[in-house]
């Protein structure tokens, strides 16, 4: 469920008109609702009740500090995947205990800062990573904390470039290697193997691939404690779906149900990543209709954001559902919904049926929270636009629109041009 509705045919966010937004701050824009966020995160937090695990938001999905600190208000830590991502915590204030630090790529810079910040644990990718960590803590005369990523080779049915759990992917270890160290920790003196964890995709829809996830992590974990491990965390990652379109995605209670038995036999405090299952659904991309085309053959309704302002629709063929701000009566037609940038995979929508659109009609992209603004660019020279906090009946603008200044910042022409 969201907080966008229509009332009296006007599109709201909570309890503020969508299109007074959009005309105050402008399009494109992204607009988050706080209720949202907070309702979506409790559901997780109810449905999991009875053993309390960490909920530790992946960042990746949306990293605005206002949708951060509204979740960190209500006990989320934070998945990261970078320092940018660790500055923002710090500047948020929030715990950084309560933060797991993945990434398949660290950096050094990167470990000895989160080292300093004193996080949960590092989900390490890979052997040679697991050397540069206990390498760079040796050198800090500290131990660093870690969890394996283990790779459970299980393949979820979902887009083939947002699946990370199979051995064809470069997420995590295999489980004989993550076996092997794991009966060797004294190679790892400077390293404290805290946990175990598992993260197979995301968008995943059906309990299936989770479960037999979480099948193959049990027998890891009784194989690594017959060898006399002690492990303290079992990090199940995120990857949980929401609908864009059709999709009958788990509930939080749903997906509770068909996990809890799995967790509770571990005996250890349970780390989850959700990302979009809690900002998908509480965002949206308002766009403006610039013009429609009909070149004879087909019709395209071109709109003022661009696959730089929301990459979903060309990365993945990604769908969106697409709606007016004011409800239109009448027939729809079908058009391409398309965007100015120059590529041909400037699309959000192909043979979309559609109300017909006029000049500075106001468009909402839904199911924009997640993977939206986060992977904007400044192709074409264009700046990103506004990121805009619903509570209620007050809205503020979270992040400005980029200025042209903005984007030539730290740019010049050599002296010898």
């Amino acid at each position: 469920m969201h907080d966008f509705k229509y009332k009296n045919n006007e599109l709201y966010c909570e309890n503020v008109k969508v299109s007074t937004i959009a005309r105050q701050v402008g399009t494109p824009c992204y607009i988050y609702s706080h209720n949202t966020l907070v309702d979506h995160f409790t559901k997780l937090q109810k449905a999991f009740a009875e053993i309390d695990p960490l909920i530790c938001f992946a960042m990746k999905a949306n990293d605005n500090m206002a949708v951060l600190k509204t979740l960190a208000n209500h006990g989320a830590g934070f998945d990261i995947v970078s320092v940018g991502e660790l500055r923002k915590v710090k500047k948020i204030k929030a715990d950084t205990r309560k933060v797991v630090f993945a990434s398949v790529g660290k950096t050094e810079e990167e470990i000895v800062e989160a080292i300093k910040a004193k996080i949960l644990f590092f989900n390490v990718e890979s052997e040679p990573e697991l050397v540069e960590i206990n390498r760079i803590a040796g050198k800090m005369k500290v131990k660093a904390p870690v969890a394996l990523r283990i790779n459970p080779d299980v393949k979820a049915a979902t887009h083939a470039k947002i699946t990370t759990g199979t051995l064809k992917n470069k997420f995590g270890i295999d489980l004989a290697t993550a076996h092997a160290i794991m009966k060797n920790t004294k190679k790892y003196p400077h390293i404290k193997f805290n946990g175990i964890h598992c993260h197979i995709g995301s968008q995943i829809i059906t309990k299936d691939p989770f479960v037999k996830a979480l099948e193959r992590v049990l027998e890891f974990l009784d194989d690594v404690k017959a060898d006399g491990i002690k492990l303290e965390y079992l990090d199940i990652g995120g990857g949980l779906g929401i609908i864009y379109k059709d999709e009958k995605p788990q509930t939080a209670d749903k997906f509770a149900k068909a996990v809890l038995p799995y967790l509770k036999k571990t005996g250890l405090r349970i780390v989850m990543e959700p990302g979009r299952f809690i900002a998908g659904n509480a965002g949206i991309f308002v766009t403006e209709a610039l013009y429609l085309k009909d070149n004879g053959v087909k019709k395209f309704l071109i709109v003022d954001g661009g696959m730089n302002d929301l990459a979903r629709p060309s990365l993945y063929d990604a769908y969106h559902e697409i709606v007016p701000l004011k409800k239109k009566a009448g027939k729809k037609i079908k058009m391409d919904v398309v965007g100015p940038i120059c590529e041909s995979g400037d699309v959000f929508a192909k043979d979309r049926a559609l109300p017909v659109f006029k000049k500075g009609d106001l468009l909402a992209i839904m199911s924009a929270g997640a993977y939206g603004y986060v992977m904007a660019s400044n192709y074409n020279v264009r700046g990103r636009g506004p990121e805009v906090m619903v509570k209620g009946n007050k809205f503020e603008i979270c992040k400005k629109r980029e200025t042209f200044n903005d984007l030539i910042r730290g740019e010049s022409v050599p002296n010898f041009i």
